[in-house]
């Protein structure tokens, strides 16, 4: 199911998540329903507060396949990078953002089951960027300059 995306200004956007405890039904739909929003908005991520839902629970894909993180935490980071990215709560602007070039993680499956993750480049900026959303933080709080969007813009 197509959820709804909210928009810049919406509060709800501002709040810190809660840790998931149930692996259930109900987590497996919120997750089917975020990919599924997120691929028909031609998006790279999406975090559950984006779809009004204040659970530590977000979606990415990046061309690599489909990766689902409940409870994710990033254990570390490295080096720098300085990229334009977009937000699907944010349409219509793209701005300039510091993240690190690589990142390592922790967190659980749609089951309840620790994984780890990492990421380069794009990867490691959606991860930084879906995680922020998760704690009340979004990307605008971190661009260092605004750029004029493009076709070809990364939304995350």
């Amino acid at each position: 199911m197509i959820l709804d995306i909210l928009q810049f200004g919406d509060p709800v956007l501002r709040q810190q998540c809660t840790e998931v405890t149930e692996f259930d039904k109900e987590l497996w739909r919120l997750l089917d329903d975020m990919y599924e929003t997120m691929q028909k908005a031609d998006g790279i991520g999406l975090a559950a507060p984006q779809v009004g839902v204040l659970k530590r629970v977000v979606v990415i894909d990046v061309d690599n396949g489909r990766i689902e993180l409940v409870n994710p935490v990033i254990t570390s980071m490295h080096g720098a990078q300085y990229e334009p990215e977009g937000c699907l709560s944010y349409s219509g602007k793209r701005g300039v953002v510091k993240r690190p070039k690589y990142v390592r993680g922790r967190a659980q499956n749609r089951f309840g089951k620790p994984v780890k993750f990492r990421g380069r480049e794009l990867l490691a900026r959606a991860f930084c960027h879906e995680i922020d959303h998760l704690n009340g933080i979004l990307y605008e709080d971190k661009v260092l300059e605004w750029v004029e969007d493009e076709e070809d813009g990364v939304n995350e």
